[in-house]
C-alpha cells in the first residue's frame, strides 16, 4: 500500500511491528502505514521527495473512526439515556485530553516522532488516533473496534470514572460567566493564514472571549470540539489568574504583618 516508502527494512519499522504485535496482537502487513501514523507533520518535510508524508489525514480518519467506535459503545450500554447524554459521554470517552492520556498508557508516545523543536500538547493523542486510522485502512471496522475496546478501552483506561466527570469546558464557562454575569462569545477565525486545509480535512481555529477580552483559543476538525478546545484553554487562563490573585493577597497580608508587628 505504502511499500514505495521504504525500500529495506529499518529499526523504526522492526520496533513499530514489535510494538504492535505485543500489544494489540496483530502482525501489521503495511508497517510503513502504522510509520506514517506516528510521524508528526512538524517532520514532513525533511524528505524533498515525500514532503507531505505525516500522519494528518490519517488522524482525520481515525477521529471518525474512534467517535463512531464511542457512540456504538454506548448506545448499546446505555439503552435509556438521551441522545444528548449519550454526545456529552462520547465526547469525554474520546476527547484530546483523554486520547493523550492512552497513549502514554499504552506507550504509543514513545514511538511518536516529532521535531524536536516543537513543542505540541496534543502530538501523542494526535498519534493514537492517526494509529487507529492506519488499524482501520488494514484490518477495517469490526477488527479495529474489538481490539482498541478489548486492548485499551476496558483494560486500560478506568471508563466508569471519565463517563462521570465533567469535561464539557463549554459548560464549565458558561456556568462560571452567568454567576458573575459576564458575556461569553467564541469568534471563528477566519483568517486564511490561520486556518489549515488538508484536502477535505479543514482544521477550525476558534477564540474565547469574556467580555470582549480574548482568553482562550482551541482547534480541532470540528467548530464544536475547537469550542471546546477553547473553553478548556480559558478555564486554564482563569485558574492561573485565580492562582495569582490568590498568591498577590498572601503576600500584601505578609507585608501588612511585617508592617504591625
Amino acid at each position: 500500500m505504502f511499500d514505495f516508502l521504504f525500500s529495506k527494512k529499518t529499526q523504526t519499522e522492526k520496533e513499530v511491528y514489535n510494538y504492535i504485535r505485543a500489544m494489540f496482537g496483530v502482525r501489521p502487513k503495511h508497517v510503513d502505514l502504522y510509520i506514517m501514523a506516528l510521524t508528526h507533520r512538524s517532520l514532513s518535510r525533511k524528505n524533498n521527495i515525500h514532503a507531505n508524508i505525516d500522519n494528518e489525514r490519517l488522524e482525520y480518519l481515525g477521529d471518525a473512526v474512534l467517535d463512531m467506535i464511542a457512540a456504538e459503545y454506548l448506545f448499546k450500554r446505555f439503552p435509556l439515556l438521551s441522545e444528548g447524554a449519550l454526545t456529552e459521554m462520547r465526547s469525554r470517552m474520546v476527547c484530546r485530553d483523554q486520547l493523550n492520556k492512552i497513549s502514554r498508557e499504552i506507550g504509543l508516545h514513545t514511538l511518536v516522532k516529532i521535531n524536536e523543536h516543537v513543542h505540541s500538547k496534543s502530538a501523542n493523542g494526535d498519534a493514537f488516533e492517526a494509529f487507529t486510522g492506519a488499524l482501520f485502512l488494514e484490518l477495517g471496522y469490526e477488527k479495529t473496534k474489538k481490539i482498541l475496546l478489548q486492548k485499551v478501552f476496558f483494560t486500560r483506561v478506568d471508563l466508569d470514572t471519565i463517563l462521570i466527570e465533567n469535561t464539557n469546558y463549554k459548560s464549565q464557562i458558561l456556568t462560571w460567566a452567568q454567576k458573575r454575569r459576564k458575556k461569553v462569545l467564541y469568534k471563528l477565525l477566519e483568517d486564511p493564514k490561520r486556518v489549515r486545509r488538508r484536502r477535505n480535512a479543514r482544521l477550525y481555529k476558534v477564540q474565547l472571549f469574556i467580555n470582549e477580552k480574548m482568553i482562550g483559543e482551541g482547534a480541532d476538525y470540528t467548530i464544536k470540539k475547537a469550542e471546546q478546545r477553547a473553553a478548556e484553554a480559558g478555564l486554564e487562563h482563569i485558574a492561573q489568574q485565580k492562582q495569582k490573585q490568590y498568591q498577590k493577597t498572601v503576600k500584601q497580608t505578609r507585608d501588612y504583618d511585617t508592617i504591625y508587628k
